[in-house]
Order: structure tokens, then sequence, then C-alpha cells
């Protein structure tokens, strides 16, 4: 789509939202609304984006986005017209089309904007809009159409005389232009009654010249739902994250309870998988192909491989490899990284480590800063004393190793492999390969002799 560019109107205050964050880098499902127009815009092909935004949120914004995009600055909070026509430098006399999103509008659909734009091209006209029939109109503009149903215009909540909670056709805020034609009358609109200029009136301007003005309408008019308050906000919130439990299903996903499972936008799961109740799936997370995770699991910026279980267990920033148990009632932090077959049963916390191939950890203890070798047993209590009061030191336990129940691991230290420590021994010095460790402090037996 070389011929078209993209603005994303993002100057507004959002005052409503009673917040120090500026609104569109509130989240929905784990993503900044601001992120949503930018990826579609990207999504169909739209390589010329300038996000317009206002002095206060330009900052936060561009420490967002980066230079993926280009930015306009609305001096004053002048209205959506203004805030579009301070985008005109960047675009003016380079793009044949405009497509204008609103920065806190995240339910708009791909294949919505599609259609809108194939048709605006059809029809030859210089302005089209997202309309939907919605049961109340609140704080939404309605479109207002004569006798024959061509638009004539769109009157704003704050200029309508309209009861707030009727039902109505609505103005959804998604708008594709002819740019030239944009640009000439975009420095006509008069302001409205609060003083501000509102991209809504190009739709009059346009009609009783009698160019193209056209409506495409939404077969879901949650698409039109914007963000001005935290109530909206959660209720966008809920909408998108139905959407994404439905997508996931439709893909080969199974959840018994969809209604308690929470995913993130940028959440990848494998088919097959099974997600049971109360389940979170936040942030970057990735999940392989038949893994069941939960009930009551939270997993976050997480990879995990295929064939794995978490049960009712946390893990942030881990990775497991394929064939992965974990819970229940286990806490993966950041670092840690379980190899394929390591289990990890109830109550145990990891962090900073990484577990080798069939590491068996059943339950109870804790790992900190440690490389543990192939199928080494982690008895029940077991600790990795990892740090001294001023810092961190790592512990290793080689393959094959068996570390008895209550050991205390002193690091630096380790456990060579084959070798063993006993029930309650604190571990202050290395165990040589295939040797026994006893006691407070624990000391080396002496190994079995044989005629």
């Amino acid at each position: 789509m070389g011929q078209w560019a993209g603005v994303i109107l993002a100057a507004g205050a959002g005052e409503r939202m009673r917040s120090r964050l500026s609104k569109t880098l509130h989240t929905v499902c784990g993503k900044e609304m601001i992120r949503y127009p930018v990826e579609l815009l990207r999504q169909l092909g739209i390589d010329r984006v300038v996000v317009a935004t206002s002095p206060a949120n330009n900052p936060d914004v561009r420490g967002l986005l980066g230079d993926s995009v280009e930015y306009a600055v609305q001096p004053e909070p002048q209205g959506t017209g203004d805030a579009l026509s301070q985008a005109r430098g960047a675009l003016a006399n380079r793009v044949e089309h405009l497509l204008v999103l609103y920065g806190d509008t995240p339910l708009v659909r791909y294949d919505t904007v599609k259609q809108m734009t194939t048709s605006h091209l059809n029809h030859g006209a210089v302005m089209s809009m997202l309309v939907g029939s919605v049961p109340a109109v609140k704080d939404l503009g309605r479109v207002a159409r004569d006798e024959s149903g061509r638009i004539t215009g769109i009157v704003e909540a704050a200029d309508g005389e309209h009861e707030p909670d009727a039902p109505g056709e609505i103005n959804g805020g998604v708008y594709c232009f002819s740019a030239s034609w944009l640009w000439e009358n975009l420095e006509r609109i008069a302001p409205g009654r609060t003083g501000e200029k509102y991209i809504t009136s190009l739709a009059a301007a346009g009609a009783a010249a009698g160019s193209g003005v056209i409506g495409v309408e939404t077969q879901d008019p949650e698409e039109l739902l914007g963000v001005n308050n935290r109530i909206q906000l959660a209720y966008v919130e809920g909408a998108m994250r139905r959407r994404i439990r439905d997508e996931w299903m439709l893909a080969g996903v199974s959840m018994t309870d969809p209604d308690s499972v929470f995913i993130d936008a940028d959440v990848s799961i494998g088919q097959d998988t099974l997600l049971l109740p109360n389940t979170m799936l936040t942030g970057g997370t990735e999940i392989g192909a038949r893994c069941e995770v939960g009930p009551g699991s939270v997993v976050r910026d997480s990879k995990i491989g295929d064939g794995c279980r978490v049960t009712a267990s946390m893990l942030e920033g881990a990775t497991l490899e394929d064939g992965v148990s974990v819970g229940p009632f286990s806490h993966l932090r950041p670092g840690a990284y379980l190899e394929t077959g390591a289990h990890v049963g109830n109550f145990a916390e990891i962090k900073e480590s990484r577990l080798g191939p069939g590491v068996m950890m059943g339950h109870f203890g804790y790992v900190g800063d440690a490389s543990i070798g192939a199928e080494a047993n982690l008895g029940a209590g077991m600790v990795t004393c990892n740090y001294d009061g001023e810092s961190k030191h790592r512990t290793v336990i080689e393959a094959n190793a068996f570390v008895g129940c209550d050991t205390m691991l002193v690091a630096p230290v380790k456990v060579g492999a084959g070798a063993a420590t006993g029930a309650g021994a604190v571990v202050t010095t290395d165990v040589p390969p295939g040797r026994l460790a006893v006691g407070v402090p624990a000391r080396i037996s002496r190994p079995e002799t044989t005629d």
C-alpha cells in the first residue's frame, strides 16, 4: 500500500483516566494501546506512519515507539482536526490516500480496515468512515443521513441534542481520505461549541460539495469503542480477552473454563495445549504443543516447550524445554532454565539456575545461582545458600549427584559427579566425585574399600 500513509491521533490529554501515565500507554491485554493501531497499519503494509502527540505525552510515546514511526506535535489541545493538520508537514504531497486511526481504539480489526480501504478506492471517495449501530451512543458521535441514506454529516456528542443513552448509528473514528482533498479542506473546519476543530466536520463539508463520503459498517460494534476512563478501559480489556481466547480455541487450544483464562495479546500457544481454569499467560510468553497449564498457573514472559505440565505454579522469565513438569505451588523466577525431562514438584523456588536433563526436585527447597547436572536428585528441603550478605555465589551440582534432604549448600561450592550428601548436611567445601559428605559442617567420608 505504497500510495497510503497512516496517521494515529494520540494528542488527547486523557484527563478522565486520572493517571500520571499517558492514556495511550495504558495497556489492554498486556500491550500499550498505542501499539495496536501502529501494528495494524504495519499489517496493512503501510510504511509511512505519523503519530500526533501533545508536548506532554510526546516523550512517553516516543520512548515506547522510538524511531519506528514519525511524530507530529499538537502545541495546544484544539481538537482532532487541528491534530491531524499537524501531520501535513510530514505527509503533504507525498501520498495519495490517508488512513487515520485513534490511539485509544484498540479493538479495530485488520479485516474491517482492509475492507474499508478497498471500498474507499473502489468508490473513488474523498472520505470514508467506519460506522456501526449500537444500543447506546453515550459520548460517541452520531452519523447523520438524508432521506436517500447518503451521509450528510456527523454530530459530535458534545454538540448534539439527542439523549446520550439513545440508540443510533455512530462514527467509529476510523477514516480514509483522499490526501489532496483533505489538505484542501482541513483548514476550513470551523470550531464547534467547545472551540475545538473536529475531523468529523469534514463529512458535512464533503457532502455539501457533492463529493463522495461513504460509511463502511462494521459487523462488530465493539470495534468502535474507545477508552476515555478506566471503566471503558476495563470493558475494552474484557472484549479483547474474549477475542483472544476465541482465536486460540479456533486455532486448536482447549480451555475448560474460558472466562477464567487470561491471555495477553503477544502470547503464542501450540496446538492441543490445554489451559485449565484461573490460568494467566502474560507478556511475551510462548507455549508449545500438547502442554497442560493450570489450574491456577501464572506464566509471564516465559518459554515452555512441547509436552510440558505447569500446575498451580508461577513462572517469570523462565524457560522449559520439552517434557518438563512443574508444580503444584512452585515459583520459577527469572533465569530459571529446565532442560528436557526435568521435574520440579511442589513448593520449590528456582532462580538464575539451569537444571539439566532428567533432574528431579520433587518437593520443597530453593535453587539459586546454580548449575545442576543431568539426572541429579535434589532431596526435600535442600537449599543453595547463594548470598553471603554482600555478594551472590554459584553452586555446581554435577551429573547423577544425590543431595540429601535438608542439605545446605553454602556457595561457592561444588558437588561432584555421582557424589552424595547426607540428610541435614551443611556443605561448605567441595565434595569430590563419587564421595559422600555428612554432618555439620559436612565432612567427606572415606570411600568404601574392598579386599
